[in-house]
C-alpha cells in the first residue's frame, strides 16, 4: 500500500488529472441505484494521496500554494457531479426543440459548478494537512463545511451529499436519527478516507482505530434502532398513493388533459386488494391535476362523486392568485386537500423552487437574451411557510418535489404532523439513477424526524415509508396502479432533538481541534 501510495502521489499533469476525475466518478456508485458502501473508500483514499502530492513551489504566495490542492478537489468534484447528475438532461429533452442547447449546462456545467465546493473544501483542508490522522481529520471538517455551503449558497442544492453515501440501507440510516445528515457528512469522510492511512505510517493505528470505532458504531446502532427499540404502533388512517405514470410529454399536451384527470380519478375509485380496508385519504402526486382547479368547478364535482363522504383526496395542482389590477397573476406549485363534497378544505405551496425550472433568477437579464426555460409566464411564485395540512385529523407536512432534499425546509411545525408528505414528479428524468437518488434522501428526512413519510410520484417511486426509513408499501418505478397502506406512527422524541442541532458544529469544532494540533506537530517536526 505504501508503494502505491507513493505512485499516487508523485503523479503529474494529465495523469493525476484523469486519476482525480476517476476517483469522485467512482463514488458514485455508492449512491442509488448502486448503493456500493465500498467505492467512496477508494474515491476517498485516492484524494487524501492526491492532496499529500498537491504540493506548490515554496516560494509560491498563499493562493498559489493553494491551487494545486483546489485543482484536485474541482477535479474529484467534476467527476462525482457529472457522474451522479448526467441524468438531469433528461428533463430538456422532454421539449428538445425549446431546450436540447441546454444540455451540457445541465450535464457538465452544474456539475463543473458545483465542484467549485469540493475544490474549497480540498483547498481549505489543504491549510491543516500533515502527515498523519490529523490530514484525514483536515478532509473531514473541510468538507463538512463545504457540503453545508452547498445545501446552503445561491438557495442551495445538497444532492448526493457524501453522507448519504454511508446509509444505502436503513440499518445504515439510523445514525441519521442522532447526527442528522450535516453531522453524517463530516464523519463518513473521516471513515471513507481512514484507509490512506495504510499507504502511510504515522498515525496508522490511531486513526484506522477511530474509523473502525465510527463504523462499529454506526452499524451498532442501526441494529439497536431497528431490532431493539420498540416500533411504534400504527395510526388508523389508511393511505393510498396513486401512481398514474402519465408521459411527461402527455402532461404537457393540453388535448390528454381529461384523460390525465379520469386516470388519476379511476385509480382513486378503484377497490382495495381482498381484505383490505378502503382508504381514508388518497394521495395524488405533483400537479397530478392538469388545470387550473379553481377555474373548473365541474372538476370538483367530479372529484366528489368519485370520493365517500369520510374520504379526502391530497393531490398536487397549480393554484393561481390575483396579483392586483392590471398584474399578471401569481402561480403557486401547490397541494389541494378536497373532501368528499368536493370542497377544498386546505393547500400549501412551495417554498423552495428549483432556481431555471420554476423561476428565472435574474430574469429581466435573461429574457433580454431571449432565454425563458420556465414553463409558467413569470414562473412560480414561492410561499413563505409550510402550513401543515389536515385531513380527517391526520396532519399532514408538505414538501414537493425536491423540497425533500433539504432538511431545514422541516420546520418546528412538523411536530404536530403524523407524517411527512411528499408529493413529486419524477417522470421528468426518466428510468435514470435520478429518481432513485432522490427517493432515498426523502427516506432519510423520515429517519431524521423520526416520522413515516407518504410519498407520491408521477412515476417513480412511490412509497409509505415508516420513522426508520424502511419501505412498508410502494410502487417501483415506471409501475402503474395505487397502493394502500395503514399509516406508520411516529417515533417518540427524546430530549436528545434539543442537541441534535448542536452535533454537527460540535463535529467541525472536534475534527477542526484535531487537524490544527496535527498541523502544529507537523510543522514543529519539520522546523
Amino acid at each position: 500500500m505504501e508503494r502505491l501510495a507513493g505512485t499516487v502521489m508523485l503523479l503529474s499533469g494529465k495523469r493525476r488529472a484523469l486519476v482525480a476525475f476517476l476517483a469522485g466518478l467512482i463514488g458514485v456508485l455508492a449512491l442509488p441505484p448502486f448503493g456500493f458502501l465500498a467505492a467512496l473508500f477508494v474515491s476517498f483514499t485516492l484524494l487524501v494521496w492526491l492532496l499529500d502530492g498537491a504540493t506548490a513551489a515554496p516560494e509560491a504566495g498563499f493562493v498559489r500554494r493553494l491551487a494545486p490542492a483546489f485543482r484536485i478537489g474541482w477535479l474529484f468534484g467534476f467527476g462525482y457531479f457529472v457522474g451522479g447528475l448526467w441524468w438531469l438532461g433528461n428533463a430538456l429533452l422532454v421539449e428538445a426543440d425549446a431546450f436540447a442547447w441546454a444540455v451540457p449546462l445541465a450535464v457538465l456545467g452544474l456539475p463543473a459548478f458545483l465542484a467549485f465546493y469540493y475544490g474549497f473544501a480540498t483547498a481549505l483542508a489543504r491549510l491543516f494537512w500533515s502527515d498523519g490522522m490529523g490530514r484525514i481529520a483536515a478532509l473531514a471538517f473541510a468538507f463538512g463545511v463545504g457540503e453545508w455551503l452547498r445545501g446552503t449558497l445561491f438557495t442551495g442544492f445538497p444532492w448526493n451529499a457524501v453522507g448519504y453515501g454511508m446509509m444505502p440501507v436503513p440499518l445504515l440510516m439510523q445514525s441519521a436519527g442522532l447526527v442528522g445528515i450535516a453531522g453524517m457528512n463530516v464523519l463518513a469522510v473521516f471513515v471513507f478516507a481512514a484507509p490512506a492511512l495504510l499507504g502511510t505510517r504515522r498515525g496508522r493505528v490511531a486513526g484506522l482505530g477511530l474509523a473502525v470505532i465510527l463504523f462499529a458504531a454506526h452499524l451498532g446502532y442501526g441494529a439497536y434502532a431497528l431490532h431493539v427499540l420498540p416500533l411504534p404502533e400504527n395510526q388508523a388512517t389508511v393511505i393510498r398513493l396513486v401512481q398514474p405514470v402519465i408521459d411527461q410529454a402527455m402532461k404537457l399536451d393540453d388535448s390528454a388533459r381529461a384523460d390525465i384527470f379520469e386516470k388519476h380519478l379511476a385509480l382513486s375509485a378503484a377497490r382495495p386488494a381482498e381484505g383490505g380496508k378502503r382508504p381514508d385519504i388518497i394521495v395524488w402526486p405533483e400537479t397530478s391535476i392538469p388545470f387550473i382547479l379553481t377555474d373548473n368547478p365541474d372538476a370538483l364535482v367530479r372529484i366528489a362523486e368519485v370520493l365517500e363522504d369520510d374520504q379526502v383526496l391530497i393531490a398536487g395542482a397549480v393554484r393561481t392568485e390575483s396579483a392586483g389590477s392590471g398584474k399578471a397573476p401569481r402561480y403557486y406549485n401547490s397541494i389541494y386537500a378536497i373532501d368528499g363534497k368536493g370542497q377544498i378544505i386546505g393547500a400549501a405551496d412551495k417554498v423552495h423552487l428549483v432556481p431555471f425550472g420554476e423561476y428565472m433568477p435574474f430574469a429581466d437579464v435573461f429574457e433580454s437574451l431571449g432565454v425563458s426555460p420556465v414553463a409558467m409566464p413569470g414562473g412560480f411564485s414561492p410561499a413563505r411557510e409550510h402550513p401543515l395540512l389536515n385531513a380527517l385529523g391526520t396532519g399532514l407536512y408538505p414538501l414537493i418535489c425536491y423540497e425533500a432534499i433539504f432538511p431545514s425546509e422541516i420546520g418546528p411545525a412538523s411536530d404536530a404532523a403524523a407524517a411527512l408528505l411528499n408529493v413529486t414528479n419524477d417522470a421528468w428524468f426518466g428510468d435514470t439513477p435520478g429518481p432513485y437518488q432522490h427517493f432515498q434522501q426523502a427516506r432519510l428526512r423520515a429517519v431524521e424526524r423520526g416520522m413515516p413519510l407518504i410519498r407520491a410520484a408521477n412515476n417513480g417511486i412511490s412509497a409509505v415509508v415508516d420513522a426508520r426509513g424502511e419501505v412498508i408499501s410502494g410502487l417501483s418505478y415506471d409501475v402503474t396502479g395505487f397502493v394502500d397502506a395503514t399509516l406508520p406512527g411516529k417515533i417518540a422524541q427524546g430530549r436528545w432533538t434539543k442537541w441534535r442541532d448542536w452535533v454537527f458544529p460540535a463535529l467541525l469544532g472536534l475534527f477542526f481541534l484535531v487537524a490544527s494540533i496535527s498541523r502544529i506537530g507537523f510543522r514543529n517536526r519539520l522546523n
